[in-house]
């Protein structure tokens, strides 16, 4: 019977440990596979140089290093790097990017295959939803990038990253372990649209990430226009559910909002946008818009 590939950039050290000794290597061998995995980084077992080639041949059996292939890569004036990644068997692409900034390599990850919610501004919702991202998906998007040159890691891009809850927060672990790819807490922001239960179920996640909100707008009016999730929670719901993400982590919330032309950046807007500001410990990221050609922005 043939034992299915497990993606290497999914386990954690007792999970390469059972592996080890399944197939009787010494017990000093997963430390050295760990090491290949997220350190060195290597695609093929054959590249562990320190491992016997007959124990390489049956990790080769047991697991797969990489599982996307590299369709497009755009490089901007400005050191931005986009990858177009194509999963599996083809059927399955999402976008991650490198950003450049003072000294700081961020990568922006997907948690998802398109998007569930379809706000009305953003073109990664056009398709729907075709399914989650598994961990190792989400780790080899930073390995991709720069690995262990990434300094950044951000949930913003294709999905929402509370909607796969459990495969993102066990990516965390894996980007922020000192044997993963040694990433600080601080250096991790996950963005949600607004999912008030889970907001308050990342709070008490033991790695206190920077909590993102998608607001976009200063009241559940406008919001509803925009993002079609926002029927489901309010934005005193949300601003409630952050509050207590600060109290228990003490990390300052990042309101992210969307600047688009005649919709939400008006001077009554800005006001009643500092009156919400007022109730958190918050800051706010003005994002400028990028115009997509199929929507009416």
């Amino acid at each position: 019977m043939t034992t299915k590939k497990e993606h290497a950039l999914e386990l954690f050290p007792r999970d390469i440990d059972s592996i080890v000794a399944e197939i009787g290597l010494k017990t000093f061998a997963g430390k050295q596979i760990i090491d290949w995995i997220y350190n060195k980084q290597v695609s093929f077992a054959n590249e562990m140089t320190n491992i016997t080639k007959d124990s390489r041949e049956l990790l080769s059996e047991r697991l797969l290093f990489r599982r996307s292939k590299i369709i497009k890569t755009q490089n901007a004036s400005d050191g931005t790097i986009k990858k177009l990644l194509e999963w599996d068997d083809g059927s399955k692409q999402t976008e991650t990017v490198m950003i450049p900034a003072r000294g700081r390599r961020t990568v922006c990850v997907s948690s998802q295959v398109g998007c569930p919610v379809g706000c009305t501004f953003c073109a990664s919702g056009l398709g729907g939803l075709e399914g989650n991202l598994d961990v190792g998906q989400i780790v080899e998007q930073v390995i991709k990038l720069g690995g262990k040159d990434v300094t950044n890691v951000v949930f913003m891009g294709m999905g929402e990253p509370l909607a796969n809850y459990s495969a993102v927060t066990r990516a965390i672990r894996i980007l922020n372990a000192p044997w993963g790819l040694g990433i600080g807490a601080r250096k991790i922001t996950v963005s949600t649209v607004g999912l008030p239960t889970a907001i308050e179920k990342l709070s008490t996640f033991d790695i206190p990430v920077t909590l993102a909100l998608s607001l976009h707008a200063p009241n559940d009016e406008l919001r509803k226009e925009l993002i079609p999730w926002a029927k489901f929670a309010s934005i005193d719901d949300l601003l409630k559910a952050c509050n207590k993400y600060f109290d228990a982590t003490g990390r300052e919330i990042t309101l992210e909002y969307l600047l688009i032309g005649g919709v939400n950046d008006r001077v009554e807007d800005a006001k009643e946008l500092v009156g919400l500001c007022k109730t958190l410990r918050c800051n706010v990221n003005l994002i400028r818009y990028n115009e997509v050609p199929e929507l009416k922005f």
